[in-house]
């Protein structure tokens, strides 16, 4: 993998010197060669069980991106180090999350199958992810579903997201929706405003002792327990995050009292998911997450972006996420937050002046 990234990156500066069509039609060809031979498949990265297969397959990845990626390499260039001299995870470059909203980052040039959009607010500039081969994004999301909660047929999902609705680019519908279809239940669907109807719902679904998920964003979770009061200890309650305006941000605990009071439950669930990342870590109670085994949380020193934490402070979120394989696997988060010995992670807010987000940015 090393030789082929060293070949690559060769090939394509002579291609920056080289006018004689007839090799430079020979060297896209290599090009083309050795992109197919770095890239890792889902039979490499869905497979992954070990701290060595992470460790082997990230490599490999960022080898790949590192030659493929114009942005990401352009980005390592300007930081003064040379790709090819990385032998350690430690020492990979993040890219910050602030490029997906003015460049195209992109590591395959296959046809754009699906763009998602961030959500943002009025006169904010939103990301832009671009997605090639949207079965990625597919097969992280039901196989981390299926780590984190089992078989979906089990479940009746049931989905409390208008503002995501009545836009389009919405990844996380496009995750929900398919989590819909998959379980295959007629019960299961979306609400936008008819909180009567979702009421009732619940009601049946808890008469009927049936395993329920309701995945909400937060202010709409909100409005439903304003005006309905449900006991039903057995639900789920998955939240997205996001006041989008609508209310005062709250910290963590007041919002999740109110919840567990509203619907009757012991805990709140939360998603951390964005839409420049593929892969989502979930969290079932006390805002303490977990990520499926191709995805890393690492910390990095808030006054050095280059310095990854190691002793559990707060700090910047990066995160590796391998099945953004066509775009960057190495994003660098203007999330705060503490990573623990055990590597689950707690989302502690958002840098000073970063956009409100529609992920799971809630105030610790």
């Amino acid at each position: 993998m090393k030789l082929c990234y060293c070949l690559f990156n060769y090939i394509q500066e002579t291609l920056k010197y080289d006018n004689c069509l007839c090799r430079l039609n020979k060297y896209i060809a290599a090009c083309l060669i050795f992109a197919a031979e770095m890239k890792p498949g889902k039979d490499k990265i869905f497979i992954i069980k070990t701290e060595a297969q992470f460790n082997a397959a990230t490599l490999d990845v960022f080898r790949y991106q590192a030659a493929t990626c114009e942005v990401y390499r352009r980005f390592i260039k300007g930081l003064g180090i040379d790709a090819a001299t990385i032998e350690q995870i430690e020492d990979i470059p993040f890219l910050p999350i602030e490029f997906f909203k003015s460049q195209q980052v992109l590591s395959s040039n296959g046809p754009v199958q699906v763009t998602f959009s961030s959500s943002g607010t009025t006169g904010l500039t939103t990301s832009r992810h671009l997605v090639t081969d949207v079965s990625w994004y597919e097969e992280s999301f039901r196989k981390g579903f299926e780590l984190f909660y089992g078989d979906i047929t089990q479940y009746t999902i049931l989905a409390l997201l208008p503002s995501y609705l009545e836009r389009e680019g919405s990844s996380l519908i496009y995750m929900v929706e398919d989590l819909i279809k998959q379980s295959s239940n007629p019960d299961s669907g979306f609400f936008l405003y008819n909180h009567d109807e979702l009421y009732h719902q619940l009601k049946k679904q808890q008469q009927n002792n049936k395993p329920t998920i309701l995945i909400g964003v937060t202010y709409a979770l909100l409005d439903f327990i304003d005006s309905y009061q449900i006991d039903f200890p057995q639900l789920i309650i998955m939240e997205t995050g996001g006041m989008k305006g609508r209310r005062k941000e709250m910290i963590r605990e007041e919002l999740h009292a109110q919840l567990c009071a509203g619907f009757g439950v012991g805990a709140i669930h939360s998603e951390y998911g964005m839409t420049e990342l593929l892969s989502q870590a979930y969290s079932n109670g006390d805002g303490i997450f977990n990520y499926p085994p191709w995805m890393r949380i690492i910390t990095r020193d808030t006054n050095d972006p280059l310095t990854a934490l190691t002793d559990g402070k707060a700090g910047g979120i990066n995160v590796i996420d391998l099945a953004n394989i066509n775009s960057c696997s190495f994003i660098a988060t203007q999330d705060l937050g503490r990573l623990y010995a055990d590597g689950s992670f707690e989302v502690l807010g958002r840098f000073d002046n970063a956009d409100i987000r529609g992920c799971n940015l809630l105030i610790a």
